[in-house]
């Protein structure tokens, strides 16, 4: 029997004028210290962000939240937070900040199929 591993996710999310403060959750980042894992995925619809009357382009928030997804991944041709280990990475990636890209609060949770928990909460949060 597979045993639950402890861990914590955030939802990313697209606020296109900051001083509305209305978003649209754009992404998930999932991450288990004891296992190791971290994992972040994004979709982005082209026409919810046209309805939120963004002034950024569909084309600069792919690049940054891929961007997002290859720190989370550890490639280092994505600076020095790249680097850093996996907490230390979700840690960032999740910090608060007043840009357009913004996370929710870290949840936490259990899974013995941390795959499978992601797959169901990127379905139900975010597509």
């Amino acid at each position: 029997m597979l045993e639950d591993k402890l861990y914590h996710y955030a939802v990313i999310r697209l606020v296109p004028k900051v001083e509305r403060e209305e978003f649209f959750n754009v992404g998930l980042i999932l991450f288990s210290k004891e296992a190791g894992y971290i994992r972040l995925e994004y979709h982005l619809c082209p026409y919810k962000l046209r309805l939120m009357q963004s002034e950024a382009s569909y084309e600069e928030v792919l690049e940054n939240l891929e961007t997002l997804r290859q720190i989370a991944g550890g490639n280092r041709d994505c600076g020095p937070i790249a680097d850093l280990d996996i907490p230390e990475r979700f840690r960032w990636l999740t910090a608060t900040r007043s840009s357009i890209i913004q996370t929710s609060p870290t949840h936490p949770g259990k899974s013995c199929d941390l795959e499978k928990t992601f797959r169901r909460l990127f379905e139900e949060i975010v597509k």
